[in-house]
Parts: structure tokens; C-alpha cells; sequence
């Protein structure tokens, strides 16, 4: 059994490698906590304000004076650092949903981030370092 494991379930953590964020510099989490304060207000207010979707969250972000990070076919980094986009879809009974609100990503630094989301029920604003397959936002579950 894998420490820290509570049910015991064999390889937990190897197949969950790719749920682990990378690690961050001190002087980039520091950096990537400066960011998250100046987002942070930003979210509360859209969330008071019942504006969840992408478009508005975006539009809000971006007059912080962040970019929008431009990636080519081949996920090439051709600028910019933020990204905003739908939630991700989940099972509910027998088709997949795909909740109202945001998910933010910001990449600070080569091994920082800002991850947030805003939606109906609440926001999160976290630092963390990037996904190995998904940059700054966090992978989905496998099956």
C-alpha cells in the first residue's frame, strides 16, 4: 500500500502522476501569489455580480492588462499568459453537462500558475505549477 493512501487502492498515486502539479521556485510562488491578489478581487466582484461566463471573466482579466496567451496548431507559445474558458464537462446520469461559469489560468512564470474558476455557486483563486500534459489547468479525471 502507497503511503497515504486510505482505501488501499494499488498505484493510486502512479496513475495519478499526471494530476500533480510541478514544483514552483520560492521567488515564483511569490510572484504567482501576487498575481492570484490581483485576480482574486476581480472574481469576487464578477461572482456578486452574477457574471460567470467566459466572455465577461475574460474581458474583466484582461483590462489587469493581462494578454491572451496565443498557442499555435502544434501548442507553440507564440504570447500572452491568460486563458479563460468553459468549464470542463462532467457526467450527470446518462450525458455530459458542462456547467456555467470559468476556468482561469494564468502562467506567471515556466513553473507558475494561477488556477481559478468562477461560478454559480462560489470561485477559487490557487497558485500552483504547471500540469505536465495541461499547463496551468488542472487535468480531468481518467476513468
Amino acid at each position: 500500500m502507497e503511503p497515504g493512501i486510505v482505501d488501499g487502492a494499488p498505484h493510486h498515486g502512479d496513475n495519478n502522476a499526471y494530476r500533480r502539479s510541478g514544483e514552483m521556485s520560492a521567488a515564483s510562488a511569490k510572484d504567482a501569489q501576487k498575481e492570484a491578489d490581483r485576480i482574486e478581487p476581480v472574481l469576487k466582484r464578477l461572482w456578486g455580480q452574477k457574471k460567470w461566463d467566459p466572455k465577461s471573466v475574460r474581458a474583466a482579466l484582461l483590462e489587469l492588462g493581462y494578454e491572451e496567451e496565443r498557442t499555435g496548431p502544434k501548442g507553440e507559445h507564440f504570447g500572452g499568459t491568460l486563458t479563460v474558458r468553459e468549464m470542463d464537462p462532467r457526467y450527470e446520469v446518462d450525458h455530459n453537462v458542462t456547467p456555467e461559469g470559468a476556468l482561469i489560468g494564468l502562467r506567471v512564470h515556466d513553473d507558475a500558475c494561477v488556477t481559478a474558476f468562477v461560478q454559480k455557486i462560489n470561485y477559487e483563486v490557487k497558485t500552483n505549477g504547471p500540469f505536465m500534459e495541461t499547463g496551468c489547468f488542472e487535468p480531468s479525471y481518467g476513468h
